[in-house]
């Protein structure tokens, strides 16, 4: 991108990533007010780890819906392991930066043993941001534990 700036290059991010949202939006047309609620592991076979692309899984296994179960499994802190932690953001703009200033906290590092940790997705059109805020955003930035979900209602056509 030679002659690009970098705020020239966090806009076209910003832009691609809008308009990869409405393209699944729009795929989708035929909703309503249905269940949703499957349980979904995030990373699937790998857990919620460091070094796995969570961008290109979540773009693999939409669309997510109302009310599915996200449920973030990891191992507990040790001396061998990386400590990972589930954080929220709060917009497009601190995911792309992996900027935690005013992440929130949703699972720590021990709550994702055993059986995992469970985020029920609420809100219809809403996105959600989740990270690993372990290392001042090293996870994020470096180790692609970052991924972000729009749920919509459940189509009719089960």
């Amino acid at each position: 991108m030679a002659g690009f700036g970098v705020l020239d290059r966090s806009l076209i991010l910003i832009v691609v990533a809008a308009s990869m949202l409405v393209t699944v939006s729009v795929a989708n047309r035929n909703w309503y007010n249905g269940r949703g609620g499957d349980k979904i592991i995030v990373g699937g076979s790998d857990h919620w780890r460091y070094g796995f692309n969570y961008s290109v899984w979540a773009f693999q296994n939409h669309p997510f819906y109302v009310n599915d179960v996200l449920v973030f499994k990891y191992d507990p802190p040790s001396k061998t392991q990386f400590h990972h932690s589930v954080y929220l953001l709060p917009n497009m703009w601190s995911y792309l930066t992996c900027d935690l200033s005013r992440a929130k906290l949703i699972a720590n590092t021990t709550q994702g043993d055993g059986e995992g940790f469970e985020f029920v997705l609420k809100k219809r059109w809403h996105p959600y941001y989740f990270v690993c805020g372990e290392r001042g955003g090293l996870h994020c930035k470096d180790g692609g534990m970052k991924f972000f979900v729009k749920p919509m209602l459940h189509s009719g056509h089960d």
